[in-house]
């Protein structure tokens, strides 16, 4: 990843912060590390209203006292099913437009939110527990989510959702999702080149706000406890959420899911990829 000058300036300057507050506590040194690690780095994304987004209703919820705004287009020739599309981290519902257009055009319901401390929603920071309780409070406002198509962390997001309180849900399409918190600490700690004995005082953290381990964090580890059909999508040249991980998932061969794997698409182009999105509108109609 290509670092801005203004971004290396700011890695600096939090590397600086983090070594000094370390002198004083690593408790204190981990928990402004972790709001960081919660914190969308490039702020909320300024991007202009796309004009399909000119076409929805706009509808929103209130999430822990913060209004989460998003969209709901339902098309002349509607099948009936609603559809939640879910962005990733530092990201908003604009730029999942190439997914939002194509299920429109397959009949589908769609509904687009901007994740709390992303795109036009309240708040500053997010982690997965609060993630995935939002998608249920989503589900609950607006009922019966048929399918949900997540990317990156909206993908870890997704799963717990559906693990937790979606049990209901007939389609999961997990793109590029965030597979493993634990890979996702460790290269976070690794960008920062931040000193591995703060990693234990960080789990904890984690332990505390969620009593669950970092372990349980895991998308691998939630499928075992859907029964959801579910569709993984992901590339083979992934830098962001790594092959790596999936194979693991993989070799599991759990019964409700598929993998199509790409190669070239990376992260992100694997989303407005028009082969990934037919076979995504194939598979919520089968």
């Amino acid at each position: 990843m290509k670092l801005k000058l203004k971004q290396k300036i700011a890695i600096q300057l939090y590397k600086t912060k983090f070594k000094a507050i370390s002198f004083i506590s690593n408790k204190l040194a981990a928990e402004s590390l972790f709001k960081l690690f919660c914190t969308p780095y490039s702020g909320k994304p300024k991007r202009k209203e796309p004009p399909f987004f000119k076409k929805a209703k706009s509808i929103d919820i209130v999430f822990e006292k913060l209004t989460v705004r998003g969209w709901q287009w339902t098309p002349a020739n509607c099948n009936g099913n609603k559809v939640l599309v879910i962005h990733g981290f530092d990201s908003c519902s604009y730029k999942s437009e190439p997914i939002i257009n194509k299920l429109y055009l397959s009949g589908y319901e769609v509904l687009a939110f901007d994740a709390p401390g992303h795109g036009i929603s309240d708040g500053k920071t997010i982690n997965a527990k609060q993630f995935s309780e939002c998608i249920a409070d989503i589900d609950k406002k607006f009922g019966k989510i048929y399918g949900i198509v997540a990317h990156s962390f909206g993908g870890m997001a997704a799963a717990l959702a559906t693990e937790n309180y979606l049990q209901q849900l007939e389609r999961l399409v997990l793109i590029a999702p965030a597979t493993e918190t634990r890979t996702a600490i460790d290269n976070f700690f690794l960008f920062l080149k931040m000193p591995l004995n703060l990693k234990p005082e960080f789990d904890n953290i984690i332990r505390n706000l969620s009593g669950k381990e970092v372990s349980y964090f895991s998308v691998g580890r939630a499928l075992e406890n859907i029964k959801t059909k579910t569709l993984w999508i992901h590339d083979s040249k992934d830098i962001i959420c790594p092959i790596a991980d999936v194979t693991i998932v993989q070799e599991k061969h759990l019964p409700n899911v598929q993998f199509h794997i790409t190669s070239g698409l990376g992260h992100n182009a694997i989303y407005r990829n028009q082969n990934v999105l037919q076979k995504i509108a194939f598979f919520l109609y089968e």
